[in-house]
């Protein structure tokens, strides 16, 4: 008799789905390999070697080649527009040429508007994330060449240009870093009052933290549509050192500087006269054209802006740190490339989700640059390079189910599940797989004296 398991049918041998579209579930190889290095300890990877492995061209900024990629962009975005328009003409043409009744060309005309909604909504995807090269003046070497496109870029998608490129920069400033990073901070172990680590039962995590799967869905759908826009109004998932009443909309907001209130203002009055361009055309047309022409297409580009930023740091492979463990370089590292849609992502979204990494070690290098960039660098990063071919949507839910919460103490520390499971930990000098903040803090100062950089070196270098 063979000692061999049988496989049951449709599955492999672990349990997992082996039918034709398995692989749209599945994590990718490089996902399981850093599964596989359970113990993690910090890189020492200077900024200075990583610079010096990127060619000096790649840093030079072209106006006109920018003006061309945000051109191409905003005309593909007229051309869905006059589709749209001739949406209704269309559907009774081809119902007529199929001698389909009036139930038929209610099919063929909802068919070409979920058509619209998609590619208008991945096209304003994409406004946004060139607003965003312009808040890091990364399509120009001319300042108010970056400020006109992104002002109008973001304005477009209602986004307050300069109030969000201040917080983003932030971000890049203080990646991953739980004292100062300003957006998708995780719950904590206090936060969501589960018992201590060495005390806590699987019944405590069930009845704290467990969902039903279409309860966890319901709140993925609400974050995805309308978490940037609640993030924007009153910092919802921002960091939750700044007080109740924290907006972008807010000059007096703790989330800017005095000087930063005459351009937060400027931001405000941009977006108020978007508000009223919205009311003008909905009150000249009709308010469902404007719901189906802007309204529809902008909240599922919320969808896919919310789904690639976040995926970009949130995934239960990726470190979080604390301010003794916490340098430039690290904080970069905390970030996963994928390739988001593939070419799509690549095309209409400008790579934004494709090299991250490079992008957050070089904020105003120029995004058709970036490929090349991530290219060089990769083997000076080595194993701490994180890229992740896991299918987009399925590593959304992954990481939305899985990132649950992060201890309330240690210097370096993971997301765990809702049963408190977490795939890596900290592994470093003077521990034995467990978090010593002792340890690790002579580990990090010793990479900083050991490469000479300094936080203000690596900003500096950053374009920070």
């Amino acid at each position: 008799m063979s000692d061999t398991l049988p496989k049951a049918k449709g599955h492999d041998l672990d349990g997992r789905s082996s039918g034709p579209l398995s692989w749209l579930v599945r994590d990718a190889p490089e996902y399981e390999q850093r599964k596989q290095r359970t113990q993690f300890i910090p890189p020492n990877i200077s900024i200075k070697d990583v610079h010096a492995a990127v060619p000096r061209h790649l840093f030079e900024k072209n106006t006109a080649k920018s003006l061309f990629y945000v051109g191409r962009h905003v005309a593909l975005s007229v051309i869905f527009y006059l589709f749209a328009t001739r949406i209704d003409h269309i559907a009774w043409n081809i119902a007529s040429a199929l001698n389909w009744g009036s139930s038929g060309r209610s099919a063929v005309s909802w068919g070409l508007w979920a058509l619209y909604w998609f590619w208008q909504s991945v096209t304003f995807a994409g406004m946004w994330t060139l607003g965003h090269e312009c808040g890091h003046d990364a399509l120009s070497q001319y300042s108010w060449v970056n400020v006109i496109l992104g002002m109008g870029l973001h304005t477009w998608v209602l986004t307050p240009y300069f109030a969000w490129r201040v917080t983003h920069r932030s971000h890049h400033k203080g990646a991953n870093n739980l004292a100062r990073d300003e957006t998708y901070h995780p719950f904590t172990r206090a936060d969501l009052k589960l018992p201590d680590a060495d005390v806590a039962t699987p019944m405590d995590y069930k009845e704290l933290i467990e969902e039903t799967p279409l309860f966890t869905l319901f709140k993925m759908v609400i974050r995805q549509f309308l978490g940037f826009q609640l993030y924007l109004i009153h910092n919802r998932k921002g960091n939750p050192k700044y007080p109740p009443g924290t907006s972008h909309y807010k000059p007096s907001s703790k989330l800017f500087k005095p000087k930063d209130r005459n351009s937060i203002i400027i931001s405000d009055i941009a977006i108020g006269c978007m508000l009223l361009f919205l009311v003008v055309w909905s009150y000249r047309t009709r308010f469902g054209n404007v719901w189906n022409m802007y309204f529809v297409p902008w909240l599922w580009a919320h969808n896919w802006i919310v789904m690639f930023t976040y995926l970009q740091h949130s995934d239960p492979t990726v470190p979080y740190y604390r301010e003794k463990s916490w340098t430039f370089a690290r904080g970069a590292l905390a970030t996963v490339d994928r390739p988001v849609f593939g070419w799509i992502g690549r095309f209409f979204w400008h790579g934004i989700a494709h090299d991250h990494v490079a992008h957050h070690f070089f904020v105003n290098i120029p995004f058709y640059n970036l490929p090349q960039v991530t290219k060089a660098i990769k083997p000076v990063l080595g194993e701490y390079y994180c890229y992740d071919s896991t299918p987009t949507l399925y590593a959304l839910w992954r990481s939305f189910t899985q990132c649950t919460f992060i201890e309330s103490e240690g210097e370096v520390v993971f997301f765990k599940n809702q049963r408190g499971e977490a795939l890596r930990r900290y592994s470093g000098p003077g521990t034995s797989g467990s978090v010593c903040s002792e340890g690790l803090k002579s580990d990090a100062g010793r990479g900083v004296g050991h490469n000479e950089e300094s936080e203000a070196d690596a900003l500096k270098i950053a374009g920070l």
